[in-house]
């Protein structure tokens, strides 16, 4: 009779202990509501096995299981990565190239658009009054705000080129501080999970965290072994993180002046994957830095290449207004192209030298050449001679503002998947108030139950050492 009494206390001590840790582990979850990555734990109850005696079967009550349950999709937070490296990429694009189309100013008035209309306008200009001191100085000045728009143009683009360089060697330092946390926390993982006794369910979170704020930056690919421990690799396969070692990606100058991305090995020696990230910003910042920006440098350069050889071809064969008549030979422009273009300052210091006529002509005061220059303007010169300068120039503006559109539409798009990632995450790993609420009046009830059990085994051993 006193083993059945004392089996049915330990019965009802079991189920204290384990409706309080079910009422501890609710409360966190509630506690944790708002904690991003968090996942939703659970405690799995299982039946205390029976003893058996001669008398019969005695219960031992209900034990918590000491692994506790994390509610947690696998694939879903590889689809999360992979979203949040696409993602990465295009938003680095997308500011990237947004900063660029901030240098193609031809809202305000002062791009190079409207300098270059100036130019050729002066020169029109010119050509009503080839003589004029007035429109001399007026073309030089023009000629100049072209020039200088150019020169700008320029080196503003290098900048923002530096820019993402920057923004590349940074993020290498910010891989490297990421793969060693996510190592650090394999090890934690590993000591606390050995002999499956207990879970390290908040070091999994902060490790998910980890790896989706590693895949914003490049791409890689990742498993989890047997042990827990979580591999994580570059897109062509060399190691970043391999149990709790970690291996470290550099920078390294290339031919341009640019820094291009390594993988350090264990001994190391350095192998070269900046072509092998196809996603995450390292990726955005690479393809605007290398692709995008010099293609718009290449072509202002072809631009201004050309209107230097057109201008000067012209100008070095007119007449000036200095004597004799026949002083020919200058060129107007001076540079080899956009970045050092800039009005001869022979011409700058003196007006006279602005070759108006045409050698033809036979007259200093001749219009001949300002006609034939301001005409450059229509002349199909650029494209392989299907374009203008103006229609040439407009369509790469046009083709800055749709790689800015391009990479908005797809930034938005990734952004969107990310967020209905994020939601599906939550509805399967997220903390519901309501469930939280209805487990703990559950708990609470079982819980008060057991402690009535308690009283009503006290009672029954009073009255049993009554009898006696």
């Amino acid at each position: 009779m006193a083993n059945i009494i004392y089996g049915m206390f330990n019965v009802a001590k079991t189920a204290l202990i384990t409706q309080q840790k079910a009422l501890d582990i609710t409360a966190n979850n509630i506690a944790n509501v708002n904690t991003e990555g968090y996942s939703r734990q659970r405690l799995n109850m299982e039946q205390n096995e029976p003893v058996r005696y001669e008398g019969g079967t005695l219960s031992t009550g209900v034990r918590a299981n000491r692994t506790i349950q994390r509610i947690y999709d696998r694939f879903l937070n590889s689809q999360l990565a992979d979203a949040a490296a696409k993602k990465g990429r295009w938003q680095a694009q997308r500011e990237t190239l947004e900063k660029a189309e901030l240098m193609f100013d031809e809202v305000s008035g002062y791009g190079l658009n409207n300098a270059m209309s100036q130019f050729w306008d002066a020169w029109q200009q010119l050509s009503n009054n080839p003589s004029g001191y007035t429109e001399r100085v007026t073309l030089i000045g023009e000629s100049r705000n072209m020039t200088d728009g150019f020169n700008k143009l320029i080196r503003d683009l290098h900048q923002v080129q530096k820019g993402s360089d920057i923004s590349v060697n940074g993020a290498v330092g910010d891989i490297n501080t990421l793969t060693g946390e996510i190592a650090e926390l394999n090890l934690k993982i590993s000591e606390i999970e050995a002999g499956n006794n207990h879970s390290a369910n908040e070091f999994r979170d902060q490790r998910d965290l980890k790896l989706k704020e590693l895949s914003s930056l490049i791409n890689v690919n990742s498993f989890e072994d047997a042990d827990g421990y979580l591999t994580i690799v570059t897109a062509n396969g060399h190691t970043l993180v391999d149990r709790v070692s970690s291996w470290n990606l550099t920078t390294g100058l290339n031919a341009t002046g640019f820094n291009d991305v390594f993988w350090e090995s264990s001994s190391g020696a350095l192998q070269n994957i900046t072509s092998d990230i196809s996603d995450g910003k390292l990726k955005g910042w690479i393809e605007a830095r290398d692709t995008s920006i010099p293609d718009y440098l290449v072509r202002l350069n072809d631009m201004a290449q050309t209107m230097i050889t057109a201008v000067n071809t012209l100008h070095s064969t007119g007449l000036t207004l200095e004597a004799p008549p026949d002083d020919t030979g200058i060129d107007f422009f001076s540079g080899t192209d956009a970045s050092d273009i800039a009005v001869n300052t022979a011409v700058v210091n003196n007006s006279n030298l602005v070759a108006a006529a045409l050698n033809t002509e036979g007259v200093p005061g001749g219009n001949g050449n300002a006609i034939a220059i301001s005409e450059l303007q229509n002349s199909l010169s650029m494209s392989g001679g299907t374009a203008a300068f103006g229609d040439f120039y407009n369509s790469l503006v046009s083709d800055v503002g749709r790689n800015v559109s391009q990479a908005k539409v797809n930034s938005d798009h990734q952004s969107m998947v990310s967020l209905q990632l994020a939601t599906y995450r939550e509805e399967v790993s997220g903390v519901s108030m309501d469930e939280e609420m209805v487990n703990m009046v559950q708990f609470q009830s079982a819980y008060n139950a057991a402690a009535k059990l308690v009283n009503t085994v006290d009672e029954m051993l009073e009255a049993l050492i009554a009898m006696v």
